[in-house]
C-alpha cells in the first residue's frame, strides 16, 4: 500500500479525459437512435393520412358517380304549361270554337228553307253550332290529355339519371285532370246529354 509511482499517477490522469469522450459518444449514439425511432413513429402516421386522402377521394368518386343530375326540365315545364292552358281550353271551346259555331249558325241560315220543319231549323241554327263547338272543346281537351300524359311519362324514356322538377308534375297533373274533365263535358254536350235542344212536339 506504498505511494504511487510517476508512471501511475501520469496513467491515471490520462484515463480520466477519456471518460467524458465516452459519455459524449453514448449521448450521441442515443440521439441518433432517438431520432430513428422518431421517424418510424412519424413515418406510419404520413402514410395514414394519405391512405385517408385516398380513402375520401374514392369516396367522393363514388357519391358523383351516385347522385342523380337535376334536369332544368325547360321543354318538359313548358309542356306542362301547356297542357294547362290547353285544358282551360278545352273546358268551353275558346275564341276557336265561338267562330266556328257563329260559321255554322250562318251555314245553317243560308241553307235551311223556309218551309222546313221547326225541328229542322233548330237543328241547322243552334244545334250543328253546339256540336261543333263541342267537338272543338274535345279537342282541346284531348290536346291537354295527351300533352300532359307525355310529360308525367317522359322521365321513363329519358335519361335515367335525371329527376323531374316537382311543378312540372303538378303542373302536368292539372292539365291532364282538366283534360278529362274538358272530354266528358264535350261528350256530353255533343250527345245532348247536357242543354239539349228543346223538344218541338
Amino acid at each position: 500500500m506504498g505511494t504511487k509511482t510517476e508512471d501511475e499517477i501520469a496513467a491515471e490522469a490520462a484515463a480520466k479525459p477519456a471518460e467524458p469522450e465516452a459519455a459524449d459518444t453514448a449521448d450521441t449514439t442515443d440521439a441518433a437512435k432517438a431520432d430513428a425511432v422518431k421517424v418510424e413513429k412519424t413515418a406510419p402516421a404520413d402514410d395514414a393520412v394519405e391512405g385517408d386522402d385516398a380513402d375520401d377521394a374514392d369516396e367522393l368518386v363514388v357519391v358523383d358517380e351516385v347522385a342523380p343530375a337535376r334536369s332544368t326540365g325547360v321543354f318538359q315545364g313548358a309542356a306542362a304549361v301547356v297542357s294547362a292552358a290547353l285544358g282551360v281550353i278545352g273546358l268551353s271551346g275558346g275564341w276557336l270554337g265561338t267562330v266556328a259555331a257563329a260559321r255554322s249558325n250562318i251555314v245553317g241560315q243560308l241553307e235551311t228553307k223556309q218551309s222546313a220543319s221547326v225541328a229542322d231549323q233548330i237543328q241547322a241554327l243552334y244545334g250543328d253550332s253546339w256540336q261543333v263547338t263541342a267537338l272543338i272543346a274535345g279537342a282541346f281537351a284531348l290536346a291537354a290529355l295527351v300533352v300532359g300524359f307525355v310529360v308525367l311519362v317522359r322521365p321513363a324514356f329519358g335519361a335515367p339519371d335525371q329527376v323531374q322538377a316537382p311543378w312540372i308534375k303538378s303542373v302536368a297533373w292539372a292539365g291532364v285532370a282538366l283534360g278529362v274533365i274538358g272530354l266528358l263535358l264535350a261528350i256530353a254536350k255533343y250527345s245532348d246529354l247536357i242543354y239539349g235542344l228543346p223538344s218541338t212536339s
